[in-house]
């Protein structure tokens, strides 16, 4: 039969798993220090992000306005060239039969 431990070496060992708490405890706090830095320089990054993809959404929405209108004008520009033969028969004097 297996003896019971006495009071003291009970409270050895009690003492024992008390003082590797404390120690990874303040291991935590050590580290926690570190992810907390870690994790402001990621959130500055992030904002940097941000503002980069904003200005180019920005630049994005203006050559998509310039496109719109590049269009627009080389529409109206293909309608002009469509009555230009028609035109030029007009100015020389061409008639249709």
């Amino acid at each position: 039969m297996a003896r019971k431990p006495t009071r003291r070496e009970t409270n050895g060992r009690l003492e024992d798993a008390l003082a590797t708490l404390i120690n990874n405890q303040a291991q935590l706090v050590g580290q926690m220090s570190g992810f907390v830095s870690q994790f402001a320089r990621i959130e500055s990054e992030l904002m940097e992000i941000k503002s980069i993809l904003l200005e180019h959404k920005s630049i994005l929405l203006d050559h998509q306005r310039i496109l719109r209108e590049h269009e627009r004008i080389l529409l109206e520009h293909g309608k002009i060239l469509d009555h230009l033969p028609d035109a030029i028969r007009a100015k020389i004097g061409f008639k249709h039969r």
